[in-house]
C-alpha cells in the first residue's frame, strides 16, 4: 500500500515543471541525416514515379537519386 501513496501524492519532480512543459533535444546529427536521406528518397522514388507514369521522366536509378540529393539538401538547408 505505501506504494500505491506514493504514486499517488509523492514529492514528483513534474508537479514543479509544469503538464505543458517538455523538453526536446536536439538528437544525434547522424540519425537525423540517415532519416532524412531515406525519406527524401522514398519521395523522390513516388515523385519521380509519377512522372514516369505522365510521361515527362524515365523512371531510373539516377533519377530518383538526383532528386533525392536535391530533396535532402533543400531540407538541410530549411532546418539549419
Amino acid at each position: 500500500m505505501s506504494g500505491e501513496s506514493e504514486r499517488a501524492g509523492g514529492d514528483d519532480d513534474t508537479e514543479d515543471r509544469g503538464a505543458d512543459e517538455i523538453e526536446w533535444g536536439e538528437g544525434n546529427p547522424r540519425v537525423l541525416f540517415v532519416m532524412n536521406l531515406v525519406l527524401s528518397t522514398a519521395f523522390a522514388a513516388v515523385v519521380v514515379y509519377g512522372l514516369s507514369y505522365l510521361d515527362l521522366a524515365a523512371f531510373s536509378v539516377v533519377n530518383v537519386a538526383s532528386a533525392a540529393l536535391v530533396l535532402t539538401a533543400v531540407t538541410y538547408l530549411v532546418t539549419n
